[in-house]
């Protein structure tokens, strides 16, 4: 999964980002703004690459390569734990259950309508964070730029049930520069146990 073909777009200037931290009413993390600035606006990264973060027709947005980049939510605040775990257990508290339906098309409608409710919840889940990357198969890294968890990294298992959680552990939170970092330490090795022709 090198999309990117390990390269970088051009870095943006200080005008330029806080342009786009003004619309969106953010202060993105400090590590992830020195990489904006010193290192590229996106390109080379895990999966498919980082999302570039350039100027559209409407401000600034992100062409990230998942498609799951919401500008308008970033504003908002990213759900604490105990927040996330009311949410999932609402959810899970509304799932129809087969006996409460007369026929089987009225509990398969029902449970369409239940499992579709699931991007509802995970949108409320990534708001306040951004998509970094798209790993394949719907599992994307989040930097989270509101609330207490601003600047760690989360991995989105909702794909395959596993729902959002952390990079590291509570009292050490892998941020942006860390996860990157590792990334470009796996992807060295690879190149270098990888035989040459």
């Amino acid at each position: 999964m090198t999309g990117h073909r390990f390269r970088l777009a051009a870095p943006l200037t200080e005008r330029e980002l806080s342009s786009a931290e003004t619309l969106w009413g953010v202060s993105l993390p400090a590590d992830y703004r020195g990489f904006l600035l010193e290192v590229g606006a996106g390109g080379a990264g895990p999966g498919y690459g980082l999302g570039s973060l350039h100027r559209t027709d409407t401000g600034w947005g992100w062409a990230d390569p998942s498609g799951d980049m919401r500008h308008g939510s970033l504003g908002s605040v990213f759900p604490t734990a105990e927040e996330r775990s009311r949410l999932l257990a609402e959810h899970e508290d509304r799932e129809p259950v087969h006996s409460g339906f007369g026929t089987q098309e009225g509990f398969d409608t029902a449970y369409r309508v239940w499992r579709d409710a699931d991007d509802t919840l995970f949108r409320r889940f990534t708001s306040g964070a951004l998509c970094l990357s798209h790993e394949g198969c719907g599992h994307c890294h989040w930097l989270v730029v509101t609330g207490p968890e601003s600047g760690s990294v989360w991995v989105d298992g909702f794909p395959s049930d596993g729902g959002m959680r952390p990079l590291g552990a509570p009292d050490a939170r892998i941020g942006f520069s860390d996860w990157y970092l590792a990334w470009l330490a796996r992807a060295e090795a690879t190149v270098r146990e990888t035989p040459w022709k």
